[in-house]
Order: structure tokens, then sequence, then C-alpha cells
């Protein structure tokens, strides 16, 4: 748009500092309340030029309309949330202010379109929640929400939930077979899952892409459960039978949620 106005400044033939300052803008309503001067204070204008200014005008006043404010959107959400949930239900947010007591700690992917609050329903409190790139299980920081999640909250179910189009997943399945990389850390972290995808390439191979990419999106849940006994406080939960392990898969495409158990397939000793 600032080159647009430029041109229309060369067209019209003013190369006065206030006019420069003007096709430069410092921000929309700057450029719109500059044009509306131009017009106001330059009468002259030819019919050509004059229209022109008008119709930039019109489309600037248009573009800063619908030009999206982060802050307006963070606030305007909160505002919901206070009227609409907290203070609508202050004893259910009253006893939260004590402590949480959540049933369920959720393993989901970062994804924007498949929160597990609303995919689910879960209301606050009722689910501690781990959100990476494709749902996976290990390393230290997730270890550390799982050791709080199972030791200090007592969750009772660990659900690791996979989702359609996970673009972790494609990435995954889009490594190479020699295992270059081609990102400093998406393809790095996939690769806790390569298992899955070596298992869906053995046993998928006539399948195209996308439906492999499928079977490894529940595959990869599968996996993640099996890394989730690598903890010995799991382990211990799961040979309890205090804590029960279970994958998901939600398809946002056809609006499906399968649910599974894990069989640990593990015994005491």
């Amino acid at each position: 748009m600032a080159v647009k106005l430029k041109k229309c400044m060369m067209l019209c033939c003013y190369s006065n500092p206030e006019t420069e300052d003007m096709a430069k803008g410092s921000s929309y309503e700057d450029a719109i309340a500059g044009l509306k001067k131009l017009l106001s204070e330059k009468g002259d204008l030819e019919g050509v030029a004059a229209a022109k200014i008008k119709q930039l005008t019109a489309e600037l006043e248009a573009t800063a309309a619908n030009k999206f404010n982060p802050v307006q959107r963070i606030e305007a959400g909160f505002a919901h949330f206070k009227k609409e949930k907290y203070e609508k239900y202050p004893e259910l947010f009253g006893e939260l202010s004590k402590g949480q007591s959540p049933k369920f700690m959720v393993f989901a992917c970062s994804d924007s379109r498949v929160c597990p609050s609303h995919v689910l329903d879960f209301q606050p409190g009722e689910a501690f929640m781990v959100r990476n790139i494709a749902n996976m299980t290990k390393h230290s920081g997730v270890g550390a929400a799982i050791e709080y999640a199972v030791l200090h909250l007592k969750v009772e179910n660990i659900v690791v939930i996979g989702h359609s189009l996970c673009g972790g997943i494609k990435g995954l399945m889009s490594i190479p077979e020699d295992g270059s990389t081609a990102s400093e850390f998406i393809e790095n972290w996939v690769k806790i899952c390569m298992s899955a995808k070596n298992k869906v390439k053995a046993e998928f191979d006539s399948l195209d892409f996308a439906e492999q990419c499928k079977n490894c999106e529940k595959e990869a849940v599968n996996v993640s459960l099996g890394n989730l006994l690598t903890y010995p406080f799991v382990r211990e939960g799961a040979l309890k039978k205090t804590l029960s392990l279970k994958g998901g898969h939600y398809d946002f495409v056809h609006g499906v949620f399968e649910l599974w158990n894990f069989d640990c397939g593990i015994t005491s000793v």
C-alpha cells in the first residue's frame, strides 16, 4: 500500500516534505489522515489523481478496519471467559484456588486445530496437559511434567492423542532414508517416533503417502504410550493398576474420535 501511495504522490507532482512523510506513513491512520488532508487542501488536483487518492483512502480505511489486533483479541477473549465461566461458576474456581486434582494427564499436539479442552470438553482443573509437536512423550522436559502429574497430582489416566493431517507426523514420514534433516529442531524431535515410521513403511508400503501418514499418526501414539513405560513411576502405576494408559486419535476432517486402551504387556517380577 505504501508503494501505491508513493506512486500517487508522484502522479500528483507534489514532492514536498509533508507529502513524502505521508507516503511513508507510520500507520494506516496516519496515511488516511494525510490523504484526506491533501484532498481538502489541494482543490486543484486533476480529476484522475483526485479519484485515485479517494480510492486509496477507501482501501486504507477498509484495511485498517479489518486489521487484526492481538491485544484486543486477548482482552475480548478474557472478558468473555470471565463473564461466561469465571463469574458463572464461583464455586468451581473457589475450589481450584485451593489446589488441583485432575483425573487426566493429556498429551496432545500443539496444532491450533486440536485443543483437547474443546474437543473433549474438559473443564478447568480436569486435565493436566502437555502439548508439543506430534504429542510425543520423551526427554527431560516431558519427564518433569509426567513425574509431577503421576507422583504429585496422582492422575489416574494418561491419554496420548494424535490427530488427522498432523504436520509433525508428515515431517517424520518425509525424513530421508539416510536420516538427514533439513531443520534445526523439528525433525530431530519427531525422530522420537522413528520406529512408528519404520513399522508403517514396512506394513503399508503399498498405500499412498497420505494414507501412510494417517496410519503413522496412530502408530506414533502407541510408540509414545510405550515410551511412557520407560519412566519407573509410570511403570509402577501401570503394574499396580492405579494408572491407566490410553491412546486416542482425533480426525477433525470427519469429526471422529477414536479411543483405545494400551496393552502394556508388562508383569511384575
